[in-house]
């Protein structure tokens, strides 16, 4: 008879990582199931990730509340974001331009390439964790008395008394508990690839609304020093057909393409590299949870890219879930349905309401109808004149407010 585990997560990257870690912090050794391998770090980190993400404050707080931060190979504070109509005169500012990198209590957040985070959060468990493994292939999922089995590729079964399913949009976890998903698709792709300018970006964020979709261009760090400032991440939301168009540009005539699209707003593309092109869906699990079961991070729901949350409500997620798993251990309980369902209730109604936002905001983005054009360049101007509404933005992109209650507020 095997041994009945208190925690099998399945899913080793950032959301699965960090659970595992605010767990360790706890008291609580979880074993982790991953499917990469272990990282080569200096292969990983000789290559410039074309894509970034854009990681809050909240987040940012999670991070060295794990002892990840400070171990990130590089990452790039931006102090302030634009976002601004292409045919119209709405805009709003927040934050400000910087000549100098700024400091971290000036920062609104960092970008960070995926892959030097997957290194740093691999490390610590590898430091930190008993039992994780790697290229690690589950096979089967199966509900049993007081917990789940777990079938790996090896012939090896574990039991839990709580799986966590941190594995991604295509879960194999959510898809073995029979938990339904609701599908969103905006008949968009998002274009993705790193470019250099001949402008600095001032540690600025800046995203431009088009008549085709939003396009962004996000500060990312370089891998030579004195080009810092000049490269760009860039996300390029558009419907299905322009993407496969664009897609199929030579470099030369892709750059000129964002050169003129972007306005010049960091002067000439004079660089690209790595061009993806990826579909955009947005996913919602209908439940997060089932007895001994939770979902989290992209598992349990994917948002549009707009607003760059994506990462960032899957942290939260795992912070509420560890902050009541950890509250009720204290009183003797582990993974009871009812400290399952606080979870649920913190969470899901908060990610459903930014998914639908998202949504809305980028089909109201993308209408030439004039009630709407008016109507996103009115908002934008009334946001940026009034001071509460920006805190308002600000509060909600910040994530510190779903950390208020728990153990990891700050």
């Amino acid at each position: 008879m095997s041994e009945m585990l208190d925690v099998v997560i399945v899913g080793g990257g950032l959301v699965g990582g960090l659970t595992a870690l605010l767990l360790s912090q706890g008291g609580v050794q979880a074993t982790v199931l991953d499917a990469a391998p272990v990282l080569d770090q200096d292969k990983t980190l000789a290559v410039m990730n074309p894509r970034v993400l854009a990681l809050s404050q909240a987040t940012i707080h999670l991070l060295k509340t794990v002892d990840v931060w400070n171990d990130l190979a590089r990452q790039m504070p931006y102090s302030g974001m634009q976002v601004w109509n292409k045919n119209g005169y709405g805009e709003i500012n927040f934050g400000h331009a910087s000549e100098e990198q700024p400091r971290a209590d000036q920062a609104l957040g960092s970008m960070v390439e995926p892959s030097v985070l997957n290194i740093a959060i691999q490390q610590k468990m590898l430091q930190q964790l008993k039992d994780y493994r790697t290229q690690v292939k589950v096979i089967r999922i199966e509900q049993i008395a007081k917990g789940w089995s777990i079938q790996l590729a090896d012939g090896t079964i574990l039991k839990t008394k709580l799986l966590i399913g941190a594995d991604g949009a295509n879960s194999f976890v959510r898809e073995q508990a029979y938990i339904d998903l609701d599908i969103l698709d905006y008949k968009q792709a998002a274009i993705s690839c790193a470019i250099k300018t001949t402008q600095p970006n001032q540690y600025v964020a800046r995203q431009i609304f088009l008549p085709t979709g939003p396009l962004a261009f996000l500060p990312m760090a370089s891998l030579d020093q004195q080009e810092n400032g000049y490269w760009q991440s860039i996300v390029w939301t558009l419907p299905d057909d322009y993407a496969d168009e664009y897609s199929k540009l030579s470099d030369q005539e892709f750059m000129q393409l964002l050169t003129r699209e972007s306005l010049q707003m960091l002067g000439e593309v004079v660089d690209v590299r790595s061009r993806a092109q990826f579909p955009l869906k947005a996913r919602a699990a209908q439940r997060y949870i089932k007895s001994g079961l939770a979902l989290i991070g992209d598992a349990a729901h994917v948002i549009h890219p707009l607003a760059g949350q994506g990462v960032n409500i899957g942290c939260l997620d795992a912070a509420v879930l560890c902050d009541v798993l950890l509250h009720d251990l204290k009183r003797g309980v582990w993974a009871n349905e009812q400290t399952l369902l606080r979870y649920e209730h913190q969470r899901k109604g908060q990610n459903d309401a930014m998914m639908h936002s998202m949504s809305a905001i980028g089909w109201l983005e993308s209408s030439e109808l004039f009630p709407f054009v008016w109507a996103r360049n009115f908002g934008l101007k009334q946001v940026e004149q009034f001071e509460v509404l920006k805190d308002r933005f600000m509060q909600q992109a910040n994530g510190l407010g779903a950390l208020q209650h728990t153990r990891y507020a700050c």
